[in-house]
């Protein structure tokens, strides 16, 4: 293993593979073979500089090669200590390319002259073409790039070589920190309500892996997952599409993965397991980022066990398709816990495309571990409201409701669904035309629940489309407005028959990511202002971005306010990166957002909303404040259970008569839908030494499914940080092994790819 220092972006590399293997290929045009997928690449906005390129000097003694596995079947290496090769380049990024293998040594980088890296080339497998060094977060100008043989490594004489360099030109950045603490609120900004201070936005870190898919999964630790395609995090001599990202360091670790993840949806199941489930085929005939792989992703069931560990060192993906899938292929699949901690899985389409339609709907639900319910025998389930609600359809929005229904937007329906009796119940259309779902996606969340009400259940619903569903892509504009509409939904019988409350955003939002905080508010950030969801599909595209006029400024939305004084951006100031198509965003255990992403692209590209690495960290004003601190927290919380928390209050809040403690399901993320996420106010009482707290578990499974969750006090409006808890008795789900069986029987892996 290689370990790159952390002055620009800190990679850990994987080199154990015993050979160099093309199960994750690509296939060239004309050809079904798939050839190796190795990390060089030349995305759009960007360009390649060979070795032989008179752009690049060297100094001391170098030797060219020729050779087809070679950059332009050349290449330039070097075994004298001090050697050096030297380029000047204007942009904002660049990549080194060049071979690995157990002739290689230790090489040292240097931008603008200072030194920033030494690398370890040597390789146990010999590599051509790979990615040694990278880096996206230079401001905008002209800088050089240097690359000395340290003359040290394994080997007497090490190598080090000059495949290519490949300059990033494109992205105009923020600085490395951007501290806003102190701004004031920009002109024409939506205000309605003051806040008490102003709010930060940082951009640090990177994320090595487009964030398509983003969850938390441990105090130090988020995972993300992409589609297959050329992310500059290389694992095994190939791109990675999945990695572990630190929350405190902001160092990435790539996963591997072994079948391709595009679109795929994600839940944790009672014990902590998460589930990372569908994806896209393998497409022959044509190269494109759906391509690469010999394994077909749509049925895949990739399982990351419970892993906490600070270092995240052994963390894995694991897959095993001949024993472990889903009985139907699933892309664009919404993924829920349900109260018995196992998984639902509901709808998607049977291959890769983009507006969903008769012929590829899938519209059924499927659990993990299988069921027999409703004799399904662990196969799919029929769900006619996935019929109705073609074609913007795909990645509905669900959640589990406090009674143990199912509640379910799509397109511009909604239904209760009772999965113990497989019935559905109609509620009212959402008004105005506006659809919800993809590729009309708004942002979708259960409210707050709390014992004061009896944990009554409202939804809301922001942003999406009216553009009609049933229209081809050369009649829908990048240019066509996105719905400004947001609506909420009480879901008891006399809030059904009240209907849909509707309330207008300051901006029109599709693809936005709407995020509880601890408080109760809601934080909506990423999202365009026009267009539609995808890439290459309408007109007037923009690169090959569906969508136009990214919206740059987040908005708080306080649900207990009165109507017309919710929304806020007061003490924000705009982002410069446009987060679009593919972008995500999560609260976090230290209680700021985290926002990364935005991808609308085929494969990695660098032209106008090209596919970003970049992490920025929004920072509510209580992240300045004095904060509770919880000592020695519990690590487990059962239903009805009372237990008592030492909580070191501020001093300024000595006499606080407002303590909440929230319990939350952070959620996984992808394509504007937060499955999962909750926000359930657990009851709690001052004990009488001032110091301390006693809170009582949900109720039962229905208010907060059996699972993890992360606890925050809350003392006037500034929540502690938060800390993970078990919910429930910390074992799995219920597995039926007839039902698994019965799967395993009537089912293939890869059917689809069989019987297309």
């Amino acid at each position: 293993m290689i370990i790159l220092a952390l002055v620009f972006f800190p990679v850990l590399l994987a080199f154990a593979w015993a050979k160099e293997s093309a199960w994750n290929g690509q296939t060239p045009s004309g050809t079904d073979t798939p050839g190796p997928f190795r990390p060089y690449y030349v995305p759009p906005g960007a360009k390649s500089y060979d070795s032989s390129s008179p752009l690049i000097h060297f100094t001391g003694s170098w030797v060219d090669s020729f050779n087809n596995m070679y950059v332009a079947t050349t290449l330039r290496w070097t075994d004298e200590k001090g050697a050096a090769a030297r380029m000047t380049f204007v942009g904002t990024g660049i990549e080194w390319f060049g071979g690995l293998d157990r002739s290689h040594g230790i090489a040292a980088v240097f931008i603008d002259g200072k030194k920033v890296q030494e690398i370890d080339t040597w390789s146990n497998v010999s590599r051509k073409q790979q990615r040694i060094f990278w880096t996206f977060n230079l401001p905008y100008g002209k800088h050089t790039i240097k690359v000395r043989n340290l003359g040290q490594g394994r080997v007497d004489s090490p190598v080090i070589d000059i495949d290519a360099f490949v300059v990033t030109e494109g992205h105009t950045i923020l600085p490395q920190t951007l501290d806003l603490s102190n701004a004031a609120p920009q002109p024409g900004e939506f205000q309605s309500f003051t806040s008490q201070t102003q709010w930060t936005l940082q951009q640090k870190g990177v994320t090595g892996v487009s964030a398509m898919q983003l969850t938390v999964i441990s105090d130090t630790h988020v995972l993300i997952i992409d589609k297959v395609e050329h992310n500059p995090l290389s694992i095994g001599g190939h791109p990675a599409w999945a990695a572990l990202f630190n929350l405190r360091t902001h160092a990435v670790r790539p996963l591997k993965v072994e079948s391709n993840s595009f679109c795929a949806g994600g839940t944790f199941l009672s014990n902590g397991t998460l589930i990372n489930v569908g994806g896209n085929p393998v497409v022959g005939g044509y190269t494109s980022a759906a391509d690469f792989g010999d394994l077909d992703g749509l049925q895949a069931v990739r399982i990351f066990e419970p892993c906490p560990s600070a270092s995240a060192a052994h963390c894995n993906i694991y897959e095993n398709h001949s024993r472990i899938r889903m009985a139907s292929p699933r892309w664009y699949n919404t993924v829920i816990r349900i109260s018995d901690g196992s998984a639902m899985i509901v709808g998607g389409s049977k291959k890769g495309g983009w507006m969903n339609n008769e012929t590829v709907n899938n519209p059924t639900i499927e659990y993990w571990p299988p069921k027999s319910i409703h004799n399904s025998m662990g196969l799919p389930i029929h769900l006619p409201f996935l019929v109705r609600t073609l074609n913007a359809n795909l990645f509905p929005i669900v959640f589990t409701l406090p009674d143990d229904r199912i509640f379910m937007a799509a397109n511009q329906d909604a239904i209760i669904y009772d999965w113990r009796t497989n019935q559905e119940r109609p509620l009212p259309r959402i008004p105005n035309e506006c659809r919800v779902t993809y590729p009309m996606a708004a942002a979708g969340l259960l409210l707050p629940l709390s014992p004061e009400d009896g944990y009554t259940a409202e939804i809301l619903l922001c942003g999406g489309s009216t553009i009609d569903d049933k229209k081809p892509g050369y009649e829908i504009s990048s240019q066509d407005s996105a719905s400004s509409q947001c609506s909420r939904l009480v879901l008891t019988d006399q809030g059904i028959a009240a209907g849909w409350a509707v309330e207008q955003m300051p901006e029109a939002r599709h693809m936005p990511d709407a995020v509880l905080l601890p408080t109760g508010e809601v934080l909506i950030v990423n999202g365009a202002g026009t267009g539609i969801s995808g890439y290459g599909n309408v007109i007037n595209q923009v690169g090959q971005s569906n969508a136009d006029h990214p919206v740059l400024t987040p908005v708080l939305y306080d649900p207990t306010a009165s109507a017309g004084q919710r929304f806020s951006s007061e003490g924000m100031r705009s982002s410069e990166i446009p987060r679009m198509y593919h972008s995500v965003a999560t609260l976090t255990p230290n209680g700021d957002i985290m926002v990364a992403g935005s991808n609308p692209n085929l494969d990695r590209s660098e032209v106008k909303y090209g596919t970003e690495y970049r992490v920025e960290w929004v920072g509510p004003p209580y992240m300045n404040k004095n904060r509770p601190l919880v000592h020695k927290p519990p690590k487990a919380l059962l239903y009805g259970q009372n237990l008592t928390l030492s909580v070191k209050f501020p001093s300024s809040t000595a006499k606080a008569r407002n303590i909440k403690v929230a319990l939350m399901d952070l959620g996984f993320v992808t394509h504007a839908v937060h499955a999962n996420s909750r926000l359930v106010y657990l009851s709690s009482s001052l004990v009488s030494d001032g110091h301390s707290l006693q809170i009582t578990g949900p109720p039962r499974p229905a208010v907060y499914p059996p699972g993890p969750g992360w606890i925050y006090v809350i003392v006037d409006n500034v929540p502690s940080v938060g800390f993970q808890v078990m919910v429930g008795n910390g074992d799995g789900p219920p597995v039926d092994h007839t039902a698994w069986d019965n799967l395993l029987k009537m089912t293939a892996v890869g059917q689809y790819e069989a019987s297309k």
